[in-house]
């Protein structure tokens, strides 16, 4: 069985009465900061929030009447976990996933609501894997893999004949990799139709499991960790996979934790979108300007999911505020008097902070019993903005020490 356009425009058909065809919309903040044209492919707004269903749903649609009665099992991060339950709950067939231990709950609880059993198990993909082939070998029921099957990768090409019915002047697709379906149904498709476009995958710099196998010409396992990007934290591509990436994929890059980061919270604020770690991956890549040759091009970014974990989501929008300065902690040493910590709240409220946080750490200090030390977190509209309350405050007498 060999991957090709026909099968990927087969695959289209399979799937279009229950798939969405996602939005895709220029973005001029992302398009200034990276000096190119930039569009984002919006798979997060997908039925269960991600891409997987594509190739989940196509892969339900040629398994045969016996494979069905077995029922389905599948391995996942969360991602394809969601797309399998969907995919099987609407052919009547019983599914069960193994997921890790560390998938976030948001994607758990949301597979359990799609109708599959769940069993977690193992840190990460590859661990998890190992024990839904164990499973399986126990019931008896039809292994759907996540990415190395010539079906999964055909439903997960149907994004880029989208992208190039939307945009056929497109120059370069970027698109997150993690065992290798999504980036190979892409490029088979987009090459396919226009051999000119570049293909460059993205990978967390922590588990480098794609451009190690191109680096060494064969696939290669890396040792496992746990990325912000959950969804790509594979240690080993998948080799059907890697066939079609050596021969369509023109370059991966990776990217360090920071910058997933980062992109999570930009594609936030600035476009409204809630993407996980995996989503955000290609814009990440070109913000931190990995991929060379770019200028004035017209490159697709592909936001490949937002099932992003609530609490992870809260810890990173923290991490950004102080990182940009726009979170600021201090100490103002004050008069230990009625009024006194009201007043100082009063000014930072008048020049447009907002007092977040504000703790008292002692009765007294070493001045004596009539002076406190006061810890308070405030946010600001920006960094020039916390710098001149506090430049303010310190006119005002105010002694106030800044804290990391």
């Amino acid at each position: 069985m060999e991957l090709n356009l026909e099968r990927i425009k087969k695959a289209q058909e399979n799937i279009k009465e229950v798939v969405r065809k996602t939005p895709m919309f220029h973005t001029s903040t992302f398009s200034k900061k990276c000096n190119c044209n930039v569009y984002l492919k919006c798979e997060n707004k997908q039925k269960t929030g991600a891409f997987k269903l594509r190739g989940a749903y196509n892969k339900l649609v040629n398994l045969t009447e016996e494979e069905k009665k077995r029922g389905v099992i599948a391995s996942s991060a969360g991602n394809h976990a969601q797309g399998v339950a969907f995919a099987a709950t609407s052919f009547n067939v019983k599914s069960t996933i193994v997921m890790p231990l560390t998938a976030p709950q948001a994607k758990v609880a949301a597979t359990k609501g799609y109708g599959a059993e769940v069993i977690q198990a193992g840190q990460v993909y590859d661990e998890c894997h190992d024990k839904a082939v164990e499973v399986q070998k126990e019931t008896g029921a039809t292994f759907l893999e996540p990415f190395n099957d010539i079906d999964v990768m055909a439903g997960q090409g149907t994004i880029a004949l989208e992208m190039l019915e939307d945009l056929p002047e497109a120059d370069v697709i970027v698109v997150p990799i993690g065992g290798g379906g999504l980036i190979s149904g892409i490029a088979v498709a987009a090459k396919s139709i226009k051999p000119s476009i570049r293909i460059v995958g993205v990978e967390p710099e922590i588990v480098p499991s794609a451009k190690a196998a191109l680096e060494k010409g064969k696939v290669t396992t890396v040792p496992g960790a746990k990325s912000l990007a959950d969804g790509i934290s594979v240690s080993t591509l998948g080799d059907e996979c890697f066939k079609y990436i050596q021969k369509y994929v023109d370059e991966v890059v990776t990217i360090s934790e920071d910058e997933i980061a980062h992109a999570m919270f930009q594609i936030m604020e600035r476009n409204k979108l809630i993407v996980e770690g995996s989503g955000a991956a290609p814009l990440a890549a070109l913000l931190a300007k990995k991929i060379d040759g770019i200028e004035g091009k017209n490159v697709i970014a592909l936001v490949s999911g937002g099932n992003a974990d609530i609490a992870t989501t809260a810890k990173i929008i923290e991490r950004e505020l102080v990182f940009e300065k726009r979170r600021i902690r201090f100490e103002a040493e004050l008069q230990d008097k009625a009024g006194t910590l009201g007043a100082l709240i009063s000014e930072v409220g008048a020049m447009g902070g907002n007092v977040v946080t504000v703790r008292q750490n002692s009765n007294w200090n070493e001045r004596g019993l009539e002076s406190a030390d006061v810890s308070f977190e405030i946010t600001v509209q920006s960094q020039e903005h916390g710098e001149s309350i506090i430049k303010s405050l310190r006119d005002k007498g105010y002694v106030i020490n800044i804290k990391k």
